[in-house]
């Protein structure tokens, strides 16, 4: 299954704009091709230390479609509310 993942390791500051924000999401990825593919709370650590408590996936047709999607007007006008919300690290993978 070619394409690229998007991981987001998140530590949430403030769950009510948490809410907000992830709400929102949805809409700004549709156009991109983009799926959810995980999305989960840290369980257990076996090695080494991890800060943030929860993760997403999300896969994307290509590296075109993360950069076209994290640019782009939709995604750019939830960053406040995303910086209000969470401290997050996005790190994209290609296939």
């Amino acid at each position: 299954m070619p394409g690229a993942c998007l991981i987001g390791r998140i530590t949430v500051k403030n769950a009510e704009k948490w809410a907000e924000y992830r709400s929102k999401v949805p809409a700004t990825l549709a156009p991109w091709g983009a799926e959810l593919l995980f999305r989960g709370t840290h369980s257990a650590s076996y090695a080494g230390d991890d800060p943030h408590r929860d993760v997403v996936v999300i896969r994307f047709p290509d590296q075109a479609s993360i950069d076209g999607w994290h640019g782009s007007a939709a995604y750019q006008a939830l960053l406040p509310v995303r910086a209000q919300a969470a401290d997050v690290v996005l790190i994209a993978y290609d296939d």
